[in-house]
């Protein structure tokens, strides 16, 4: 395996972290590979859903502070291909750290371990969130004198509780995977968190792709505007959606009592 593994089987994408004896920090080599992975995930028409874990115990413990920080900084120079290919995309931690690149299809996080700084935003750009229960998440970027740019401070006060999502930007301290499911920001916690995983995406997977999509769309940005703009909002999206060959064969294979076959148009 790379630093980042990409596969695919059927119609679910997996994208696994592989850096355990750096705690999968992202150095430039894992930031490029994120973004080429996210990059298959939107553009492979078969696949339907996206699963994001690590590999060791910790799913990811952020930006690696010894190479990638000092390079975006410009206190090091350039000393290998990873270092130009990450200079050369500006938008490159748009992707890999899910902060405003869309992947289009849904992700859900398979959290290994500990999600902490680059790690917890990573998770706080997925859509469905499975964890070990030994797990600890948070951004604790305050406590190094630098900011949580990956889009915690927009994010996590729409994920958490405002109050509580305030306590864990300004002081740096991590919650308990229990704690966070009581939160509301993990749908599980358990052991197997792939086998948890891949249940859901297999789930997601047998839906009509083009209603997935347009759904996920309409969820997000509709979120935090005015109720009637995100009505007319969520007008706009859907009326597609019935119009599709997919939307004509649901309601049939329902009523002749059978799986439905969709094929995404």
């Amino acid at each position: 395996m790379a630093v980042v593994d990409y596969a695919v089987d059927g119609h679910i994408a997996t994208v696994t972290l592989n850096r355990p004896e750096a705690r999968n920090a992202v150095n430039p080599e894992v930031a490029v590979r994120l973004a080429d992975a996210w990059d298959a995930v939107r553009d492979d028409d078969n696949v339907r859903v996206a699963i994001l874990t690590g590999t060791g115990t910790v799913f990811c413990a952020g930006a690696d502070l010894g190479r990638l920080v000092p390079l975006i900084a410009g206190t090091r120079g350039v000393e290998d291909e990873w270092d130009e290919k990450l200079l050369a995309r500006p938008d490159i931690f748009e992707y890999a750290f899910l902060r405003s690149f869309d992947p289009v299809k849904p992700v859900i996080a398979a959290l290994n371990g500990h999600a902490i700084a680059g790690g917890m935003e990573m998770t706080q750009g997925t859509d469905i969130r499975v964890s070990v229960p030994a797990a600890k998440l948070g951004v604790q970027e305050v406590k190094w004198a630098i900011f949580p740019a990956g889009g915690s401070t927009v994010r996590l006060p729409h994920q958490l509780p405002h109050a509580k999502a305030m306590e864990l930007l300004l002081t740096g301290d991590l919650i308990t995977a229990d704690e966070a499911l009581g939160y509301g920001f993990l749908n599980y916690v358990t052991d197997d968190v792939i086998g948890k995983a891949t249940e859901i995406a297999n789930k997601i997977a047998a839906n009509g792709p083009i209603a997935v999509q347009a759904i996920r769309k309409s969820a997000r940005a509709c979120l935090g505007m005015e109720e009637l703009d995100a009505l007319k909002l969520e007008t706009k999206i859907s009326a597609p959606v019935f119009k599709t060959e997919d939307a004509q064969e649901g309601p049939r294979a329902f009523m002749e009592k059978r799986e439905p076959v969709y094929k995404g148009k």
